[in-house]
């Protein structure tokens, strides 16, 4: 495993640690929350994941451990002298925030019992002063929202180690069936005429040249694709940057047989030719018509 990047999660109860490490197994880490510090180098000495595009490998470590803070320092100054190299992500809050973030999800702080939660929040901002000080990234989430801290997350690991690009499915269905619940970015195409109504074309499908010349041919058709393929170029990125990993794009016709298979195909030879991530998805194309 020493030849993966390591780093530890860690930091201030309700600070988002959870959420950064979600972000961050997103991204293609292999991730472990709630690691006791003392089993750190047993499982280093294991084999490594064999997923070909592990990013790396991400160990969530904190108070919920009765003995972090008594052994932390000294596993991983031994770690280190073994060789291994990783970083430490510290996150944080100010203390209102946290208060808020507890008393708005119910939950228990690991320091509360007997002294009630601010005392606890601070008694614990106390113990991992030494922890905050040696850590490489320290990120305060007290003004960021959830989709802003994973932004920031993954933008400090993107920043030092080339992670996948975002996969791109490109989906082609029919409304008759319904709308893909995973779709983010829906199209409808019944605009565009339909060889359903021609005989000789009803029974192809819109992989056929014969459909695809049909459905192409028209200026409308040539407008819609020049347009629509403009405005994927101008979005794809902006997905990418908000740490989207993945993107379903839907084009849907009436039956999901011929118009949003032919505009699918083509949306999908666009972005492909662009990008090494993109998947085609005829869902309804076998479907009764």
């Amino acid at each position: 495993m020493k030849h993966l990047p390591l780093l530890i999660v860690t930091g201030l109860s309700g600070s988002g640690k959870s959420t950064a490490i979600a972000a961050l197994e997103d991204v293609g880490f292999f991730c472990v929350d709630n690691m006791p510090v003392k089993l750190l180098p047993q499982f280093l000495q294991l084999s490594t994941p064999n997923e070909p595009d592990t990013a790396g490998i991400v160990f969530g470590m904190d108070l919920r451990e009765k003995g972090f803070i008594s052994s932390y320092e000294s596993v991983l100054n031994g770690l280190r002298q073994q060789g291994f190299e990783f970083e430490v992500m510290f996150i944080e809050a100010d203390e209102k925030v946290l208060v808020q973030r507890y008393s708005a999800t119910r939950r228990q702080h690991p320091l509360a019992r007997g002294q009630g939660l601010l005392a606890g929040i601070r008694s614990e901002k106390q113990l991992l002063q030494p922890l905050r000080a040696a850590a490489d990234h320290v990120i305060d989430s007290t003004h960021l929202n959830v989709h802003e801290l994973k932004q920031k997350i993954v933008g400090i690991v993107a920043a030092q180690r080339a992670l996948g690009p975002m996969q791109i499915h490109v989906i082609s269905f029919g409304f008759k069936y319904g709308i893909p619940a995973e779709a983010d970015i829906l199209v409808d195409v019944r605009f565009l005429r339909n060889p359903f109504f021609v005989p000789e074309l009803k029974d192809l499908d819109g992989e056929a040249a014969e459909i695809r010349e049909f459905v192409l041919k028209t200026p409308e058709a040539s407008a819609f694709i020049a347009k629509y393929t403009d405005l994927i170029d101008f979005l794809l990125p902006l997905h990418a940057k908000e740490g989207k990993t993945q993107l379903n794009i839907a084009i849907g016709c009436t039956g999901g047989r011929h118009r949003s298979v032919v505009i699918a195909r083509t949306l999908y030879d666009h972005i492909a030719a662009r990008s090494g991530r993109v998947e085609l998805i005829h869902r309804d194309i076998h479907q009764p018509q």
